[in-house]
This record gives structure tokens, C-alpha cells and sequence, in this order.
């Protein structure tokens, strides 16, 4: 296995990982969007930006960070969250208009590759 293929194989599995985590605490705090819906955003919000943090530290152990890098990964990330969320938020049972779903879940994702890049720039 070349390189590059290790390289892009790790960024798949930790972008499945940045979906995976914020997925599986979403079902902790569930019960609180009823009772206090923004609280309940706030802290997913934290969650998805903890994660970030995580796993690009994880992601660059031990090794250069670049900033070209960190965009591509924050970009797959961005994509491997939103195509992940699809079935669910599209047919399944939280089923979600495009602006609905965009403005409440899908624009925090946003996340992923700004954080990446602005880490990256200060790691530079």
C-alpha cells in the first residue's frame, strides 16, 4: 500500500469517525432539543467542534502539517458528514426539508474544513 493510499484510507476512516461520534452523543442528549432545543444545538456544536479538534490532532500525530492538506481533509470530511446525514434526514425518520435540514445540521459541518485550515495556518 503506497503512501497516498494509507493517506487518504486514514482521512475516509477518521471522517467516518468525524459522522460516527456526534452521531452516537446525539442520542445522550436527544431528550433535551424537546425541553430546550437551542441548548441542545449549542452542544452539538461543542461536540462537532471537539471532534474536529480530535481527530486532526489525530490525524496529523507525529508528522508536518500542511495547510493544502488540512483543507483536503476537512473538504472530505465535510462531504462524508453530509453524505452520511443524507438517507437519514432525506427518507428516513427525521426526515428534513433541504433548508431545514442545511440551517439546523448541515451548515455546522462547515467546521470541519475551516478548522482544519485555520489550525493548520497557526501550526505553520
Amino acid at each position: 500500500m503506497s503512501a497516498q493510499t494509507r493517506a487518504v484510507a486514514r482521512a475516509a476512516l477518521f471522517g467516518l469517525l468525524s459522522w460516527v461520534i456526534p452521531f452516537v452523543v446525539s442520542f445522550g442528549l436527544f431528550p433535551l432539543k424537546k425541553t430546550n432545543a437551542a441548548l441542545f444545538s449549542t452542544l452539538m456544536y461543542l461536540v462537532v467542534l471537539v471532534t474536529a479538534g480530535a481527530l486532526l490532532n489525530f490525524y496529523f500525530r507525529k508528522r508536518a502539517v500542511s495547510v493544502r492538506e488540512a483543507a483536503l481533509v476537512g473538504a472530505a470530511w465535510l462531504a462524508i458528514n453530509l453524505i452520511c446525514d443524507y438517507p437519514m434526514f432525506a427518507f428516513g425518520p427525521m426526515k428534513m426539508t433541504p433548508i431545514g435540514y442545511y440551517s439546523e445540521i448541515g451548515l455546522v459541518y462547515l467546521t470541519y474544513p475551516i478548522f482544519a485550515v485555520m489550525a493548520a495556518r497557526m501550526a505553520a
